[in-house]
């Protein structure tokens, strides 16, 4: 069995093994392939094709009659004509829930920089700033305490869940909004409520709902002229779920306070990004996921997808 990986360098840039898809077939691995001519030459007749990024549409498939099986090395799967793929009789599957602790975790840490700016002030540290300060501290941002404040969470899976978790216990409330409700995770600091309560009552509003038609632009500027004035705002799932013109106008004037973000609309970032001229926004380089441990749940749940397909009981698939 041949297998591809069209893009492995983001998932294994050196620090982890292809070991176990080396023992289910012969291997090649390419860091990245950006030239779309590249495409059908690199899977050439190979049975078993793996991508992150690079898209695999129709044509593709066409092109090559051998490729039985995609694998996404990611959990979104829009890079590849699912639907197309369904008609050859290709299996598609993704990586769930691989990213869970890594991404909850990374949301706080986003929310803890926008609060205290600690990066800022070492630097301003190193630069000399403290050693020629009058005073024995100085600090350049407001310092803002959670305990006690409301974080609204907008999508209430794994994911908000695991965010949710770790901002009670930080001693704050959490408020959460999801189309679909799981009993027993109500409790005294943590409730579900209708997105317009949540826009109302939150002072800090995290992200953590899939891409949909109903949530892209779910941040825009009539549900933000419903929030509170200085509210935090915090994305690490998908940057089309905000307007980022409605976004950057809000942080300019004052009516947000803070955002700090993961994703944007386009990645890698465009140059005129409009966050990228907006007050007091963190942007980070879709990095949320990337700690070694979750590249590696994602490396094993790969391999371990890849023996469910050989073995005749495919799981994760995403185009059944």
């Amino acid at each position: 069995m041949k297998i591809v990986i069209l893009d492995g360098y983001t998932e294994n840039p050196g620090d982890l093994s292809w070991n176990g898809f080396e023992e289910l077939g012969e291997l090649t691995v390419y860091d990245r392939t950006t030239d779309h001519s590249q495409i059908v030459e690199r899977i050439g007749d190979a049975e078993v094709v793996y991508t992150n990024k690079t898209p695999i549409t129709r044509e593709t498939m066409k092109a090559c009659p051998q490729m039985k099986y995609i694998g996404v090395l990611a959990t979104g799967y829009n890079v590849v004509d699912v639907e197309a793929a369904k008609e050859a009789g290709i299996i598609v599957t993704n990586i769930p829930t691989y990213g869970t602790d890594a991404v909850s975790q990374y949301a706080i840490a986003l929310l803890l920089e926008l609060c205290h700016h600690i990066g800022e002030h070492s630097r301003c540290v190193k630069k000399g700033d403290w050693t020629n300060n009058q005073d024995w501290c100085f600090w350049n941002y407001p310092l803002i305490e959670l305990a006690g404040k409301t974080m609204g969470i907008i999508g209430f899976g794994r994911i908000g869940q695991g965010t949710a978790r770790i901002a009670q216990a930080l001693g704050m409330k959490v408020v959460a909004f999801d189309t679909h409700k799981i009993d027993g995770l109500e409790s005294e600091s943590c409730r579900y409520a209708s997105l317009d309560e949540l826009f109302e009552v939150s002072d800090v509003i995290s992200l953590h709902c899939p891409l949909f038609p109903a949530t892209q632009g779910i941040i825009n500027k009539d549900n933000i002229s419903k929030m509170k004035d200085g509210v935090l705002i915090i994305n690490d799932s998908r940057g089309p779920l905000i307007v980022e013109e409605d976004l950057r106008d809000a942080l300019n004037s004052g009516k947000v306070g803070g955002a700090a973000v993961d994703v944007v609309s386009t990645e890698p970032i465009c140059a005129d990004n409009p966050l990228l001229s907006a007050k007091n926004c963190i942007i980070t380089p879709h990095i949320a996921w990337a700690s070694k441990e979750s590249r590696q749940r994602l490396m094993n749940i790969a391999v371990d997808n890849l023996k469910a397909f050989v073995d005749g009981k495919p799981v994760n698939v995403v185009n059944s």
